[in-house]
């Protein structure tokens, strides 16, 4: 496997972080609806959460997409695993199953 150091920081930021958005834009100013949306979502839960803006890194926006074989922007992460994107992640707020997720996975809100 060739060395990818995108690759890397995301394992890193994923395995160091509960919770972890990769986004377009920061949870204060996001850049995109979808990116809205799950900073919405996690924020309405109560949920402390990582955002990493993949418009300040190519490297990062393309190895995202390849980290998880998921094609599109936001990408949320739950103690390393990858949960889905603005979606799902909308679907399992309304039904209560992302709530359940983060209990089950001891992610505290606030």
């Amino acid at each position: 496997m060739i060395d990818n150091p995108a690759i890397d920081k995301i394992k890193k930021d994923v395995s160091e972080n509960d919770v972890v958005l990769f986004m377009k834009g920061t949870p204060t100013f996001p850049q995109c609806g979808f990116s809205a949306a799950v900073v919405q979502v996690l924020s309405h839960l109560g949920v402390q959460f990582k955002g990493i803006n993949v418009l300040e890194d190519d490297e990062i926006r393309t190895g995202i997409k390849e980290f998880a074989n998921w094609p599109t922007i936001p990408q949320l992460y739950v103690k390393g695993e990858f949960v889905g994107g603005c979606d799902i992640v909308r679907e399992m707020a309304e039904s209560g199953e992302l709530a359940m997720l983060m209990k089950e996975k001891d992610i505290t809100a606030n």
